[in-house]
Formats: structure tokens, sequence, C-alpha cells
């Protein structure tokens, strides 16, 4: 979406700025910040239609925001094992059923280890099992 943005502002300052110079430069003409405008929007067109395959887990769901917020990021990433699993692999691992979700609650808050090899995951007592429990929900609804 920041992509979409980013390209419609773009395009936006090219058609301002190029309709209104008359400095004699052949690429400076509305003709040109027309074609630049319209390479834009079929590129918009493009990354809208993409999104619309992307899993339903977005980065804009609660508990992404909070996993964020806090320093998961620093040994999980989505799709790639860093020193803690891919959180792909753990919605792999785990089916999404409450048992699941309050087992992994527990573990993120305590800490654990051996499930992933042996480096042991840190406790995390300070985050609240709400929040928490946002986190791994969101963790469970990722898709490979």
């Amino acid at each position: 979406m920041k992509k979409v943005f980013i390209v419609l502002c773009i395009s936006a300052v090219i058609t301002a700025c190029g309709g209104s110079s008359k400095t004699g430069n052949s690429t400076d003409t509305p003709g040109a910040a027309n074609q630049t405008a319209k390479a834009a929007e079929s590129n918009a067109d493009t990354n809208a239609n993409k999104t619309g395959t992307e899993s339903t887990a977005t980065a804009d769901a609660p508990g992404a925001k909070l996993m964020a917020a806090s320093d998961c990021n620093t040994c999980h990433k989505k799709d790639t094992k860093v020193v803690g699993p891919a959180l792909v692999d753990i919605a792999a691992k785990y089916p999404p059923t409450a048992s699941n979700v309050d087992t992994l609650v527990a573990k993120v808050i305590k800490g654990g280890s051996g499930h992933w090899g042996s480096i042991p995951m840190a406790p995390h007592p300070q985050l609240k099992p709400a929040d928490v429990k946002e986190m791994v929900t969101y963790v469970l609804s990722l898709k490979k």
C-alpha cells in the first residue's frame, strides 16, 4: 500500500511540475507528464491486483502491530529462520486451536527451549497475556 501511495505522489508531482514548465525542454511537455502518470497508474493497478492475492493475515492485524512494538522481530522473521523459527514455520507446526494458542502464550511469557533446537527463547514476563494471545493468533494465521 505504501508503494502505491508513493507512486501516486510521485505521479502527482511529475504531472504538476511537467505541465507548467516553459523551459523549451521537450520532456517537460504535458504529454510526457501524462505518459509518466499513465505508467505510474498501470503500476498502481498491478500492485493493487497483487495485494488482493495475499493471505488474510496482514501487517495491519492487531497481533502484527503488537509484535512490531515488541522485540519479536529480533529473533523471528515471517519467512526466514533467524535465531528462532520463521513465523510461517510456527504456523505450519501448530494448528490454530485454543489449546495451541494457550500453550504458545505460556511459552512466550515464560520462555522455553527444545522444540526448535538448542537455543532457548527468552521469557517475556512484561507482556500482557491478552497481547501475547493476539500475537500468537496472528502468527498462527500466517500461511506459507
